[in-house]
């Protein structure tokens, strides 16, 4: 998430009312995740494990629950609780804007784009040329849609991603500030669900399709031209490379990749990175041709048990 102006550090450190570490005139150009940070960005860390990950990061504020030397060209903010923290920038730079109408004022559509009855579209959101948006859809806000996109009904685009942080009194969610961005010639079946990024954009690329009944975590990645099929679940932040296939009831880890022009079985477990252009079934996955030996092995333990006890 980029911020509509440059910050001071002493301004960041304002809104947080904490400590900060550097000089006060530090450009804030933004917020983003670990996986996603740019120089300028603020990136937050509350755990010793992942220290030297942040300061070791592009991003070149660090907002961290604990006062550590500070890497040469980069800055603190010391919070006694980053996560709340980042949470509350996020309320700051990106607030929940109600809308009571159906087309929100500022949404902007393109020539030729028809919008079915009983749709949502929210504030900012932008739709192309020649789209086709089905009936009981819901655009959150701030989503990116290009050219000749087709959405069947009761999809919803922009939801909050599934992230929290478990404390004494229940779980506390890390607040979702980032985009959809879906692009042109995208096709998205009925009752899908793609969530917002957390500070980042969740990205459908351009020739894409999407069958129903189909989830796509936080700033997750889809490449152009991949085939997803029926009840799919893919996890946040995963990058799924060009002319992907992925058939029906496939279920993904978070943080992973699939490699361009993979083919990935149907009820398989992606349980790690695969590297592209082969066929994969299972969980764990693996090569299919590999698996399917095993499969056809197994089926001959009866077998050999009989010749066994001759």
């Amino acid at each position: 998430m980029k911020f509509n102006r440059v910050h001071s550090l002493k301004e960041i450190a304002g809104l947080l009312n904490c400590e900060f570490v550097g000089n006060e005139d530090f450009e804030v150009l933004g917020m983003n995740e670990i996986h996603v940070v740019e120089a300028g960005d603020i990136v937050f860390v509350d755990h010793p494990k992942y220290y030297d990950k942040a300061l070791e990061s592009a991003a070149t504020i660090v907002l961290i629950n604990k006062k550590v030397d500070c890497p040469e060209g980069k800055a603190l903010l010391i919070s006694e609780d980053p996560f709340r923290d980042f949470n509350i920038l996020t309320r700051h730079f990106k607030p929940f804007q109600f809308a009571n109408v159906a087309i929100a004022p500022t949404a902007v559509i393109g020539e030729g784009t028809l919008i079915q009855p009983n749709s949502f579209i929210g504030n900012n959101v932008v739709i192309g040329k020649n789209c086709l948006i089905h009936s009981n859809v819901s655009i959150y806000d701030h989503t990116v849609i290009g050219d000749n996109v087709i959405i069947h009904a009761g999809t919803i685009l922009g939801a909050d991603a599934f992230y929290y942080k478990k404390r004494p009194d229940g779980f506390d969610q890390l607040l979702s500030g980032g985009r959809v961005v879906i692009k042109d010639n995208v096709g998205i079946g009925a009752l899908c669900t793609i969530d917002k990024g957390v500070t980042g954009d969740t990205t459908i690329g351009e020739g894409t399709k999407i069958d129903n009944q189909v989830h796509v975590g936080h700033d997750t990645v889809i490449g152009k031209k991949c085939l997803i099929a029926s009840q799919t679940g893919i996890a946040g932040c995963v990058i799924i490379e060009d002319e992907v296939t992925l058939w029906g009831q496939v279920g993904t880890t978070s943080g992973i990749t699939i490699g361009g022009k993979a083919v990935v079985m149907g009820q398989t477990g992606v349980t790690k990175s695969v590297p592209g252009g082969k066929t994969y079934f299972g969980t764990p996955i693996q090569e299919s041709r590999e698996k399917l030996k095993q499969l056809a092995n197994i089926k001959k333990i009866p077998e050999i048990l009989d010749k066994l006890k001759q």
